[in-house]
């Protein structure tokens, strides 16, 4: 896939997951695995990016005598997740128009 691509995918994909409720990076993680592959290295990034885009907000809650960092979407980060399902049907159209302009017509 497309590192542009996947990139933005992975972007839409964590505020997702924080969409119900706020979250930590280990259980961003699992949340996401099972739909598309992400690792801490590719994460923290996403969520400083995102943090600083201001589509999600961080606070720090005590956990095991440790602090944890909590994430949580914003209205834009919301807002971020209906303009890329508002525009996934053009995504779709092209996938159709690829997939039929490259199979075999026999």
């Amino acid at each position: 896939m497309d590192a542009q691509i996947r990139h933005g995918l992975l972007e839409v994909c964590v505020l997702t997951a924080l969409y119900k409720e706020d979250s930590y990076g280990y259980r961003i993680i699992k949340d996401i695995s099972p739909y598309i592959k992400i690792s801490e290295s590719t994460l923290y990034p996403i969520l400083r990016r995102l943090e600083a885009g201001n589509y999600l907000s961080v606070y720090s809650v005590e956990h095991n005598g440790r602090l944890r960092k909590y994430y949580k979407i914003t209205k834009s980060g919301k807002d971020k997740i209906s303009d890329f399902l508002s525009g996934w049907d053009d995504v779709m159209n092209v996938y159709k128009y690829i997939t039929y302009e490259t199979e075999d017509k026999k």
